[in-house]
């Protein structure tokens, strides 16, 4: 019997995603190859070169379908680099090689990198990963290329510092504090509210970014909406009814919920907010995933229909045989681009199994 490499699976539902969204696969195919290196013809019968973050089971990859107002939804690979001999730090600078190979090839803007990539430098890095790097395909554009860092890669501790020092390197010390003093709840930073991810844009457009990451451990939809009010424009009830929509109410326990803030140069306060919900902890399967996420897709005045094919696109099993095929829901809320997102596992190396008995359809 033939087995798989993981480049194989991988592509076997990037191809297809493609096509479901009306986009060509030949670059996305060829940017996954070099995400993976020479790990990618590595069988599936072996364990994952590395135990990456990215996904429960510890696939490189994870996929996300973007519906967004007034343009056609985008397709998103999330991936961890792998090294030749996988470790953060070696994971690290491949994820720089990688980088740096396809800078002139699509004209990656690299300045605000290049100013705070050694604030997240250190000897021993803590956490699960450093950098990771995602690419946004949309249609009739070059691949957009982002880095996410670690901001607790020196220690839980020291997060507010680093985060703190990029910021200010970049400008927008400000707006970081203003969303620190309104959006962490009293004496929780670093306990229950913690720095996750810091996040650059490699490009000089008017809607460059950079994103700031807060997990909210033991939070509810309510606590969602006040960290969200410090962005203005931003209705907090729409983001408690989405979270109590796409959660099922109560407390996430469990996995946190995730705000992030678009903060830009010259402005006082973040200027755009996500929230998003880790679905996967608050279903019995996939099935109540789907319809969960479709509720809201429908909600915000987007297509249902395009939601399923994209589900099945990466689906290699009934719905409703496991669980984390669809990782997060998150709402975008004010700039640059308001909408909703739907987060896919590979599941390359494993399925977790549902929560309910599930029985297969006669």
């Amino acid at each position: 019997m033939r087995h798989f490499s993981i480049l194989e699976h991988l592509a076997g539902q990037l191809n297809p995603l493609c096509r479901v969204l009306s986009l060509d696969p030949a670059v996305p195919h060829d940017l996954l190859a070099g995400l993976l290196g020479p790990h990618g013809t590595r069988s599936l019968t072996d364990p994952p070169a590395w135990p990456s973050d990215v996904a429960d089971d510890h696939s490189p990859v994870e996929f996300s379908v973007a519906f967004t107002d007034a343009e056609p939804p985008s397709l998103r690979i999330l991936a961890e680099v792998p090294g030749a001999t996988p470790g953060i730090e070696a994971n690290t600078e491949a994820a720089y090689a990688f980088l740096a190979a396809n800078a002139t090839r699509f004209g990656l803007a690299t300045a605000r990198l290049d100013a705070v990539r050694d604030v997240f430098k250190t000897s021993h890095p803590a956490g699960g990963f450093a950098l990771w790097c995602s690419l946004v395909f949309r249609h009739g554009r070059e691949p957009e290329f982002k880095v996410y860092f670690n901001p607790e890669v020196a220690g839980v501790g020291r997060a507010p510092e680093l985060v703190e020092e990029a910021l200010g390197r970049l400008g927008l010390r400000d707006s970081y504090r203003t969303m620190l003093a309104r959006s962490i709840r009293p004496g929780d930073l670093g306990r229950r509210d913690r720095l996750s991810f810091f996040a650059l844009d490699l490009h000089d457009g008017p809607q460059a970014r950079v994103k700031l990451y807060v997990s909210h451990h033991e939070a509810d939809a309510a606590d969602a909406a006040r960290a969200a009010a410090v962005v203005p424009g931003v209705v907090p009830g729409e983001v408690a009814a989405f979270c109590r929509a796409a959660g099922g109410g109560g407390r996430f326990d469990r996995r946190p919920l995730v705000g992030s803030y678009t903060l830009v140069g010259g402005a006082g306060r973040p200027v755009g907010y996500s929230v998003y919900v880790p679905i996967r902890d608050y279903v019995d399967d996939d099935l109540e995933a789907r319809d969960r996420v479709a509720a809201v897709v429908a909600q915000h005045g987007f297509s249902t229909a395009l939601l399923h094919r994209c589900v099945a696109a990466v689906s290699r099993r009934p719905l409703g045989a496991g669980v984390g095929l669809i990782a997060h829901v998150s709402l975008r809320l004010g700039l640059p681009r308001p909408g909703v997102t739907v987060y896919l596992s590979a599941e390359a190396y494993e399925v977790t199994p549902p929560r309910s008995v599930w029985v297969p359809a006669a």
